[in-house]
């Protein structure tokens, strides 16, 4: 993984007190000292963000943007405060093209509902690829299945990477939208979403892109992407659960209708007829999650003291570090070596399943994900039901990466 950050930044980084600002990192599981590895599912929550959700329901809580009393006022403000944290941090042209989600699948599924599928025709395609993760591939069945649409993926290589040219051959007047993940979850492989880009606007096709892995490694600027949405998670990015952002270009959402309907997200009702808010509001009916999004701020604040190239940069050394690490083991298939990559590593060691494997090495104190990832079709192109993934955090350590392997050769032993 590219970054910028310095040697000296590097060597001035502080990981035992930045580990001590995670609460979470000093317990035990079974009686030994956690290794936790499961970062692309969700990470850790530093103490500013859990102190900023408390403060909120301690001292300022109450709903946003229907109260002109202090409490409701200071809600607003902390809230939408966070929409304008969110636009500067992926370098949003304006405020209004940041809509709050549930996270990165309410996000995808305004696209199909409000985008997609008032467009879509019998015939037509939405182009993904083979890598994608669930989010990105179920909501556009469902749109295509009600308009006779369908969808088709694009091919990746063995080793884990986008077969770029094959992308583009796919990218004819049939396809009405494409849809792309920065980051695999599953093989950490970093897309070149730029060139992707380009190429979707060359064919004035509309480009999706799942930033759920990418926002919380690499810098995001959407408008130097030149993709056309952009969605990501807020708990993968040391931010509360429920909370989520998608940015699409403003001329979109201006043609968007709304899928969702309720309150706050209107201008009029009558009987007679509805209309609706501008974008962002025009996207989000009912009470927010309110203290999740705050404490998404306070998420983005701590990132950014830290700096996304730091931290790109202490991934990078720790993923080289793993991968030479797991290359070591004896009987160990790694799946995913593209030269471009996250810190992301999914596995199987010969007789082991993966569910047996995660299973032992917790009672290690290490925990890794196991299973399919959400990821059906990329299991499928590698002939296996499921992996193992380990996936680090610029809070885990070498240390903890030697203990992660101490105990994989436990556990062969133990099976042996």
């Amino acid at each position: 993984m590219s970054t910028q950050a310095s040697r000296g930044d590097i060597a001035a980084f502080d990981v035992a007190r930045i580990r001590a600002g995670f609460p979470i990192l000093s317990r035990q599981v079974h009686g030994k000292p956690l290794v936790y590895f499961d970062n692309a599912n969700t990470s850790q929550k530093p103490i500013e963000v859990i102190d900023a959700v408390d403060r909120f329901y301690r001292e300022t809580n109450a709903n946003v943007a229907r109260a002109v009393h202090s409490l409701g006022e200071a809600a607003t403000s902390a809230y939408e405060g966070a929409r304008d944290k969110i636009a500067r941090f992926i370098n949003a042209p304006t405020r209004d093209e940041v809509i709050f989600t549930s996270g990165t699948t309410q996000a995808m599924n305004t696209v199909a509902y409000s985008d997609a599928l008032p467009r879509l025709q019998p015939g037509d395609e939405i182009l993904v690829t083979t890598m994608e993760h669930h989010a990105n591939i179920v909501p556009w069945q469902l749109v295509a299945a009600r308009t006779g649409a369908k969808v088709i993926a694009a091919p990746i290589t063995q080793s884990g990477e986008l077969i770029v040219e094959e992308f583009i051959a796919r990218l004819n007047p049939r396809v009405k939208l494409a849809g792309v993940t920065h980051v695999s979850n599953v093989l950490g492989t970093i897309n070149p979403i730029r060139e992707l880009a380009k190429a979707c606007r060359a064919h004035g096709i509309p480009l999706l892109v799942d930033g759920s892995q990418a926002a919380p490694h690499l810098s995001i600027d959407v408008q130097a992407l030149g993709c056309d949405f952009y969605a990501l998670t807020g708990h993968k990015l040391y931010g509360p659960t429920g909370t989520g952002v998608l940015w699409a270009r403003k001329e979109l959402l201006a043609e968007m209708p709304p899928f969702f309907g309720g309150g706050e997200m209107i201008r009029t009702v009558s009987f007679d007829g509805t209309t609706f808010a501008d974008a962002p509001h025009k996207f989000e009916a009912g009470t927010p999650n309110i203290a999740g999004f705050v404490g998404l701020g306070a998420a983005i604040d701590y990132v950014n003291r830290i700096g996304l190239d730091t931290i790109g940069a202490i991934e990078g050394e720790l993923a080289a570090y793993m991968g030479d690490a797991l290359k070591s083991v004896p009987g160990l298939r790694l799946f995913g070596e593209a030269k471009d990559k996250a810190a992301v590593f999914s596995f199987l060691i010969d007789g082991v399943h993966a569910h047996d494997l995660a299973t032992l090495l917790d009672h290690e104190g290490v925990a890794v994900r196991s299973g399919h990832h959400c990821a059906h079709p990329l299991m499928q192109f590698y002939g296996v039901p499921a992996t193992a993934r380990a996936s680090l955090a610029f809070y885990n350590t070498r240390e903890e990466i030697e203990a992660f392997i101490a105990a994989i050769a436990k556990v062969r032993k133990l099976l042996a």
